[in-house]
């Protein structure tokens, strides 16, 4: 081959090879253009890749409800929803890089946190110097864990370095013990996607449950690669309905003078159980419920000496009181002489005898006594002329054996024993026939109220979440008996306490119309009814004014320790009186029989102490103030309540919590003190408070504080 051919060879190569390297690199191109554009479209390897990154991205989040509020009859909080803190302090960094503040002056520390916790300076510090290196973080126990928010913004004025607080979502209860077994406890617990849920698990906040928890919502947003929220990417899938709101008919200004008054008698006299409740007697309308033992809501504090509501839970044999029921029954009935003469001090019932409590009788009485000295035999009379099957059926047209419709869980419908004729027999005095408290309460309203009974209420309505509205008004229920056989039977309620044979002369009240009838019930044990002088269940029940009753109030006291010479009767007056005293003068709101006048306490929190000082004392409040600081933060009473012309209202300052001068205060004030603090506060004695453990102006620490009382 020739020089010029292999030239043209060479060329000839050369030109395929570069057309061949074009058209590659054509196709490469093109392929990487198609590749490009279909990843515009959103699609990879048979993948959508615009789905796969908005799954990446996008998050769902639970919107929490916040769960309703129980309120009282003027809509004021029982039960809220808020939080609750707990302090904590960093005394060594925990990491590399930790930028957190650490504890530098431990003893200033515990200084300053045993002004705020109930825990001792000492113990504080013993906290603050764990006995391990490795420790960074250390608690305080109960005394450092839920927090209000007044406390925790006080603590955080004190600029501690390394102090430092967790929020948990809680319920709260403002008032403290206030009707707690009735307006009941929730527990809070974590979801495993980590949410806090709040449930009821007693009383109304049981009940109502459903209604105060709404319904959580869901929300979805997107994030870029570093986990940031994308603005304008928050969608609303489903939005958040928070709780409904539970009106009582509870009136707290009664409310809490009842649970002081009940907690003087339950200190002092210590029965194993006690009640107290009062109820409008028109309308069914519970106005105050207290018992004891009881627990403060909050915290738990003293649930496990008692978890049942007293109210409508337990049963117990009434005794006495049920002589109401069955003199009414006797009169209605046709079966009521009250002439008639009978032996009394004891009788035999087929082979049983049963007992006056005066086992010596009287002597032979007539029957209009029976009632007025709480005889036994002379009920027993009555329930042998009515018969078994006569006054069984008044027992049922009472609503013995049945529930009552008080929105409160657990009830129970309690027992008649009626297969012996002395069990008959003694029904007619109250024994062998158990009940609630609300049984009891629902009976007597047939006698207030013209004969017919009303059911007993403690919620007025709620309203849901979405705004529905549902009433629970007066429900009346069947005529039991004549407008003229109630109007009798009060009657015969006056002359127990004025009449000389009466047993309830010491609930007499000068200038106001009232009637009772007392109650001394054996208890019933595992070996028939317990012995010995103190193993009684006492009990009053009271209409005020008889002649036309707006109150209904029914106490009982199980096993008191009375030994300062006063009876069972004395004792139960102590928390009666000033009840209903208390009562009459919230509904005139004015100058009442007793010459009691009442003023609105305003909503101080966040004034200056100061001014609000001033203008409580123009209103004819006395004042108290605990606290160093300027600006209120916690008052007693609380906002918007009415109190007594001349009570004493406690406010608590923003500083350091110190010790006011108690000298000359009431018992009730002193509770109110020990209330608002969180202190521990011992009582001794009786009358005015005369000393105390803890000097005026020292600071108030967990310690408690004792105060004696003597009589001026």
């Amino acid at each position: 081959m020739s020089e010029k051919q292999m030239l043209s060879r060479l060329r000839r190569n050369r030109q395929w090879f570069g057309l061949c390297l074009m058209l590659l690199t054509v196709l490469a191109l093109f392929a990487c253009v198609w590749k490009y554009t279909v990843i515009i479209r959103g699609q990879a390897d048979e993948h959508n890749l615009t789905k796969s990154r908005l799954t990446q991205v996008t998050h769902t989040k639970t919107v929490l409800a916040r769960r309703g509020e129980i309120v009282d009859a003027d809509g004021n909080a029982i039960a809220e929803t808020g939080n609750t803190y707990t302090v904590y302090a960093i005394i060594k960094h925990q990491y590399e890089g930790d930028k957190r503040k650490v504890v530098k002056d431990k003893v200033k520390t515990a200084q300053t946190l045993a002004k705020y916790l109930q825990m001792s300076e000492t113990k504080i510090l013993e906290r603050l110097t764990p006995s391990s290196a490795r420790t960074t973080q250390v608690e305080f126990g109960g005394a450092g864990s839920g927090l209000n928010l007044a406390t925790k913004q006080s603590i955080q004025k004190e600029k501690l370095p390394g102090i430092h607080f967790s929020t948990t979502p809680a319920r709260l209860y403002p008032n403290g013990i206030f009707a707690s077994h009735e307006i009941g406890r929730t527990v809070a617990t974590t979801t495993k996607t980590g949410l806090t849920k709040i449930t009821g698990t007693m009383g109304l906040e049981k009940s109502f449950n459903s209604l105060l928890s709404g319904h959580n919502g869901q929300e979805q947003y997107q994030t870029d690669s570093f986990q940031y929220k994308i603005d304008g990417t928050t969608k609303i899938i489903k939005k958040a309905q928070d709780g409904g709101t539970v009106y009582t008919t509870i009136n707290s200004n009664l409310q809490n003078y009842l649970e002081s008054l009940m907690t003087t008698a339950q200190e002092k006299y210590q029965p194993t159980t006690m009640t107290a409740t009062i109820m409008n007697a028109k309308t069914g309308a519970i106005l105050a419920t207290s018992q004891r033992p009881t627990y403060e809501p909050t915290t738990g504090s003293g649930l496990t000496n008692m978890w049942r509501s007293l109210l409508v839970q337990d049963v117990y044999e009434p005794g006495s009181v049920m002589k109401i029921m069955t003199l009414a029954s006797a009169i209605n009935s046709g079966n009521y002489n009250p002439n008639q003469y009978y032996k009394s001090g004891e009788v035999t019932v087929d082979g049983a005898k049963l007992y006056d409590w005066n086992k010596a009788g009287w002597g032979m009485i007539p029957l209009s006594q029976a009632f007025t000295r709480s005889s036994n035999v002379g009920m027993v009379k009555l329930e042998q002329t009515m018969g078994a099957k006569t006054w069984l059926s008044y027992l049922h047209k009472f609503g013995f054996g049945t529930k009552t419709n008080l929105h409160l869980p657990g009830e129970s419908a309690g027992r008649i024993a009626y297969s012996s004729t002395p069990d008959q027999a003694s029904t007619a005095f109250g024994q062998a026939i158990s009940v609630t408290v609300a049984q009891m309460l629902r009976a007597m309203s047939a006698v207030a109220d013209g004969g017919r009974m009303v059911e007993p209420r403690i919620v007025a309505k709620t309203v849901s979440g979405s705004g529905k509205e549902t009433k629970y008004g007066k429900q009346e229920l069947a005529k039991v008996v004549s407008a003229d056989t109630a109007t009798q039977v009060r009657q015969a309620m006056v002359k127990v306490v004025t009449d000389p044979n009466g047993t309830g002369g010491s609930y007499a009240i000068k200038g106001m119309d009232v009637g009772v009838k007392t109650g001394t019930a054996q208890i019933s044990g595992s070996h028939g009814y317990l012995r010995g002088s103190q193993n009684y269940l006492h009990s009053v029940a009271a209409m005020v004014p008889s002649k036309n009753p707006n109150y209904i109030v029914y106490l009982t006291m199980k096993q008191p320790k009375i030994t300062d010479g006063k009876s069972a009767n004395d004792v139960l007056a102590t928390i009666f009186k000033p009840l209903i005293k208390r009562a009459i003068a919230l509904e005139s709101n004015a100058t009442s029989s007793v010459g009691t006048t009442m003023n609105t306490v305003g909503d101080f929190e966040g004034k200056n102490q100061n001014e609000v000082k001033n203008e409580l004392q123009k209103a004819g409040f006395k004042v108290a103030v605990v606290g160093t600081g300027n600006e209120v933060v916690q008052q007693l009473p609380t906002a918007n309540q009415q109190a007594m012309a001349g009570s004493r209202v406690i406010l608590m300052t923003n500083g350091a919590m110190t010790m006011p001068s108690v000298s000359g205060w009431g018992k009730s004030d002193v509770l109110k003190l020990a209330q608002i603090t969180g202190v521990k506060f011992k009582l001794k004695g009786e009358g005015y408070a005369s000393a105390q453990t803890l000097k005026a102006g020292s600071l108030i620490t967990g310690d408690g504080v004792t105060v004696t009382f003597t009589s001026k």
